[in-house]
């Protein structure tokens, strides 16, 4: 298969192979005859050559990443290309364009675009956008079409990142799929865009980025840490338990951000493998082996024992973001995080660093992030929460957070893989269950049942009782991984609802998703 990075090689072909050409008709042609020759060509290696970028655009090559921004005061074309570059690095074939560039013969076959969008005026398109917008108004379906947004705009101003949220709404209704929620950002802030960032390595698979604008943590104390599902066939999830000596304030649906670290063995090898001693001090006091483990490892020693200058080159580990599984009043933050692993077994930067690395009663460093499209309604709405994994993070500091008031409704469904063994938070589900609290409950652990039965099969058996919750008011709350869990429940909601009247509660904040 010609991949798009092979492409890339080969746009640079025409004009070397054409002129070794003309190399070859001067040995052989006659003198008479040699000036039309190589006329001939040179004019064919020119046309070749400044051609087939335009033939690789107007083609929409499907392993290419295409970015396309709507700027008007140039912020949005930066982020577009910071975005780029960052998807470069980490290996994928991505472009950055005006998003004016984009027609309708491209966008029949393009495959993923992402689009870094600003607002201007009163909820209007960017001067390098209107043409787009009524290019996407005159097709009639994009269903290979995968996407992502970012959205720019001002809070203050009543039509906050509306340019934004009508592409939203208009290429899902042109059935293309998002890759990943619409992420506004108010006022260029700096965590919204670390989870644009964070989303990026998903979509690369490559999350060793470095972040655009480190994030200003706090220290936070880890007071426990246990596997919830000991002896399970998947990989392990802990429950954590932080807490801080300032009075900090959050509400569930909020996200944290850790800044990780290397496990003190691994600093160490490299520091006896460079020769270095961890003792010394680094430019701002800290012991070289301390503030080593919060940066990528050196290979190489410093210059002339210029320690300072050398540590200042190395760039700093990027963070991670989990969903707060615990509300305020409950006096502690708690969250539930998956080891992961890495391709060569090794455990994930994050997750390695809060489930196997970090010490109890050590320091975490750790910023809550405002995460207002996944908050609440009001208590006396009903809520149906549907997740699995460590989905249930989220949609438990729901379910805490509205303990304080007797007379909300609340629908739980949530999917494992075998009772045995993954029945997370079992015990506090059923008390809320026998208390009331939570009226309905709904379990399903996929490796079970012959055939395997998913949480989106038991939404399917609901449908009676979910249509019934919609018409009392109720809003539909979606947490866990995008891929597999999030698009199939997705998927059914539609089936079950239609995409139109599904849209309808988005629009309305009746259906909020946090997906990663």
């Amino acid at each position: 298969m010609i991949t798009a990075s092979r492409l890339h090689a080969l746009r640079h072909w025409p004009l070397p192979t054409c002129l070794l050409l003309a190399g070859l008709l001067l040995w052989l042609q006659p003198a008479r005859e040699l000036s039309a020759a190589l006329i001939s060509v040179t004019y064919l290696a020119l046309c070749l050559h400044y051609c087939w970028p335009q033939r690789r655009l107007s083609s929409g090559q499907i392993d290419e990443l295409l970015i396309a921004y709507a700027s008007q005061g140039g912020q949005a074309q930066q982020l577009a290309e910071r975005s780029c570059a960052q998807l470069r690095d980490s290996g994928m074939s991505a472009r950055c364009i005006a998003l004016n560039q984009l027609g309708s013969a491209q966008l029949a076959t393009l495959e993923r675009l992402l689009l870094v969008v600003s607002t201007y005026g009163d909820g209007e398109a960017p001067d390098n956008a209107a043409r787009f917008e009524r290019v996407l108004q005159s097709l009639p379906v994009l269903p290979q079409l995968h996407f992502a947004i970012l959205a720019l705009g001002d809070s203050s101003y009543p039509q906050f990142c509306a340019f934004g949220q009508r592409l939203q709404q208009r290429l899902q209704t042109l059935k293309a799929q998002p890759l990943f929620d619409l992420l506004c950002v108010d006022n260029l802030d700096a965590g919204t865009l670390r989870h644009w960032q964070q989303q990026l390595g998903h979509l690369s698979g490559n999350s060793d980025f470095v972040d655009w604008q480190p994030a200003h943590y706090r220290p936070w104390q880890l007071t426990q840490r246990h596997c919830l599902n000991p002896g399970s066939s998947g990989a392990p999830i802990f429950q954590l338990r932080l807490s801080s000596s300032e009075d900090v304030e959050w509400h569930a649906g909020d996200i944290v951000e850790i800044g990780p670290r290397h496990a003190q063995q691994r600093v160490n090898a490299c520091l006896q493998q460079l020769g270095l001693d961890p003792q010394q001090r680094v430019a701002d006091g800290q012991l070289l082996s301390d503030a080593l483990s919060q940066r990528h490892l050196p290979t190489t020693r410093p210059d002339d024992g210029d320690i300072a200058q050398w540590f200042a080159t190395l760039t700093p580990l990027p963070h991670r973001e989990y969903s707060i599984a615990s509300c305020r009043s409950s006096g502690s933050l708690d969250l539930l995080v998956r080891l992961q692993h890495q391709a060569d077994g090794s455990p994930g930067l994050g997750s390695g660093w809060l489930c196997q690395h970090a010490d109890i009663g050590g320091q975490i460093d750790l910023r809550i992030r405002r995460n207002p499209g996944f908050h609440g309604p009001d208590a006396t709405t009903p809520l149906i929460l549907i997740g699995s994994g460590s989905g249930l993070a989220g949609l438990r500091a729901h379910l805490q957070e509205r303990a304080a008031n007797p007379r909300s409704r609340n629908w739980l469904l949530f999917g494992e893989r075998h009772a045995a063994h993954d029945a997370l938070l079992i015990d506090e589900l059923r008390a809320w269950q026998h208390s009331g609290h939570l009226e309905r409950l709904d379990l399903t652990y996929s490796r079970d049942g012959n055939p395997q039965h998913y949480v989106q099969d038991a939404l399917r058996e609901a449908a009676s009782t979910l249509h019934a919750w919609l018409a009392d008011g109720a809003a539909i709350y979606l947490c866990g991984s995008l891929d597999g869990m999030g698009r199939d429940v997705d998927a059914c909601l539609r089936q079950l609802l239609g995409d139109e009247p599904l849209e309808a509660l988005s629009q309305n904040g009746r259906y909020r998703r946090d997906l990663y």
